[in-house]
């Protein structure tokens, strides 16, 4: 069956932006991984679609840097370097520690509920749950933080420089030892939340994101 119904059901003005979308997902899963050559003509067949709006979500995804236009070459999905994905990752960490220090602030007992549930969620697992799935309440976790702290225009730009690492961010919960540590790091983060500490908050936010000394060395080492 055509994919196309689903992208009837996607958030946006214009199909092109549907089809944008989605395949922003792909790629910040992994499914289109970075220096994939995505084709024109295939993705319109697999959506049912006109090659117009495929050429039009490829300029609105190279516009959000996600994938190079390379003229003959055609469309390649991009490939981060070391010093990008350093630079970004640091940027990353205060724009979620800005997420959390204004969550901690702004947090109500209802959506203080919700976020132990999803912490919750993850630890009853533990080790024993797939790196993917893990993965999934990770990001349950990250975007229930970003929707408690009340700000539509940082959690717009929060996630879309989450979605231009996302497939590198992956590669880190598949280290081993590292969903022990994320519980640990989430843990902190749900305390000082819990206890409106706003700096606490942020603090533990950007330790999380940082990945310095041995785990950012097995980040690279895991993705080259």
């Amino acid at each position: 069956m055509s994919e196309q119904k689903n992208l009837s059901r996607i958030a946006g003005s214009s199909l092109a932006d549907g089809l944008k979308q989605t395949l922003e997902k792909e790629i910040a899963s992994g499914a289109l991984e970075p220096g994939k050559r995505l084709d024109e003509k295939e993705i319109a067949a697999r959506f049912d679609v006109s090659r117009t709006p495929v050429r039009e979500a490829f300029r609105l995804l190279a516009a959000d840097g996600l994938v190079d236009l390379n003229g003959r070459q055609g469309v390649m999905v991009r490939a981060l370097t070391v010093n990008s994905l350093l630079e970004m990752f640091q940027v990353m960490a205060e724009l979620e520690g800005l997420c959390a220090r204004l969550a901690a602030r702004r947090i109500t007992p209802e959506q203080l509920v919700r976020l132990r549930q999803l912490h919750q969620q993850m630890a009853d697992h533990g080790e024993s749950i797939s790196p993917a799935a893990f993965y999934e309440l990770n990001l349950q976790f990250h975007e229930a933080i970003y929707a408690i702290a009340r700000n539509a225009f940082l959690e717009e730009e929060t996630r879309a420089l989450r979605n231009r690492v996302g497939v590198y961010r992956r590669r880190v919960t598949f280290h081993p030892g590292r969903v022990s540590k994320t519980l640990a790091e989430h843990g902190a983060i749900v305390d000082a939340i819990a206890k409106n500490d706003a700096d606490a908050a942020h603090d533990a936010m950007r330790k999380h994101l940082t990945l310095l000394g041995d785990d950012l060395v097995d980040f690279i080492a895991g993705f080259s």
